[in-house]
């Protein structure tokens, strides 16, 4: 067959066409069902105890959409078609975006830690040393001014040991008033002046556009370790702290059952609300999952829990939603459940 030059250029238009749609990236995010791993391999506990059935970490898959990932979210389910700066903010970069996900991952896997560890009666050691900037939003007041790594220790000479020491005061405050921040950067504590701002989209919050983790240096033993990779996010701190509180006690709690989850743990054993659960309740009937604990907090939305029943019921799937408040209630739930037969 004689090519012409129209064949050529119909040829091109067709590989430029392809192109755009699987490659170019549109300002939406899609999410959709990720996986359900099995904790083992990301967590151990140093001469901790085996168990029978396995916790799991669940996950919600997500990227920015090409034209073709959006047209095919149209018409699958449980993918949610999202504005990208519902996502990722203005002015926080892909890169900034996935560090500041990392550090909430870090600050989840320590906060598993202390309740698994304070809950099983082991030894642990909590130092406080200040607080650090995960990120900065471009246009608001700490943009220039404060960068990620700094260390802040101290807010209109109050201490500050905890980032709530520091959000809870700001929240007190009116756009418009001045904070002064005691910062550490590079071993050098100078003082920054902000003038706090409204936050956009949001009449009645005033900040100054900063993502912060608390310094905590907390020492247990014996040792835990996490290889969660590139996974990030807060999401999974409720089945680390009952994979480490397995590990931990001789008993085993999964009772042979292949158990998952989802909830942010706080340090005091309180579970909170997530996004994506609906996605995650499929992940886990995917991978065989025979319990799941969802998250039921009061507030003004639907909790995690109805929607998980409801998800649940949609794709006609025999796991077994629980909902729970905090570790404790996980906890209890698996202290009397009968062995798997």
């Amino acid at each position: 067959m004689r090519f012409t030059k129209g064949h050529i250029l119909l040829l091109l238009l067709v590989v430029l066409t392809a192109y755009f749609l699987s490659v170019y990236q549109l300002d939406y995010y899609i999410q959709r069902p990720g996986g359900a791993d099995a904790l083992d391999p990301i967590v151990e506990v140093s001469g901790g105890y085996d168990s029978g059935g396995d916790m799991h970490l669940v996950t919600v898959s997500g990227s920015q959409a090409t034209p073709i990932q959006y047209m095919m979210a149209k018409v699958l389910p449980h993918h949610d078609i999202l504005p990208l700066n519902q996502v990722r903010p203005h002015g926080i970069s892909e890169e900034q975006y996935m560090e500041a996900q990392l550090e909430m991952m870090e600050s989840s896997q320590e906060a598993s830690t202390v309740v698994a560890y304070q809950a099983a009666q082991e030894n642990i050691t909590i130092k406080y040393e200040g607080i650090y900037v995960v990120s900065v939003m471009e246009g608001m007041p700490a943009d220039g001014k404060l960068q990620t790594g700094d260390r802040i220790i101290g807010v209109d000479g109050r201490e500050v040991r905890e980032a709530t020491d520091l959000t809870s005061y700001v929240e007190t405050k009116d756009v418009g008033e001045t904070v002064s921040l005691e910062v550490v950067r590079e071993e050098e504590v100078s003082t920054k002046e902000l003038t706090l701002a409204q936050f956009d989209g949001n009449n009645s919050r005033a900040g100054i556009g900063i993502s912060l983790v608390t310094d905590r240096n907390v020492e247990v033993d014996p040792e835990v370790n996490f290889s969660s990779g590139r996974i990030g996010g807060p999401s999974a701190g409720l089945m680390f702290s009952l994979e480490i509180y397995d590990q931990l006690m001789e008993d085993d709690i999964t009772k042979g059952y292949h158990i998952g989850g989802t909830g942010e743990i706080d340090y005091d054993g309180t579970v909170y609300r997530i996004g994506g659960i609906d996605k995650k309740v499929v992940a886990s009937d995917r991978e065989g999952i025979d319990i799941f604990f969802a998250p039921n907090g009061s507030g003004t939305e639907r909790s995690n829990y109805e929607v998980a029943k409801e998800t649940a019921k949609e794709i006609n799937t025999d796991m077994k939603i629980v909902p729970v408040k905090t570790f404790e209630d996980a906890l209890d739930y698996l202290n009397q459940l009968e062995p798997k037969g």
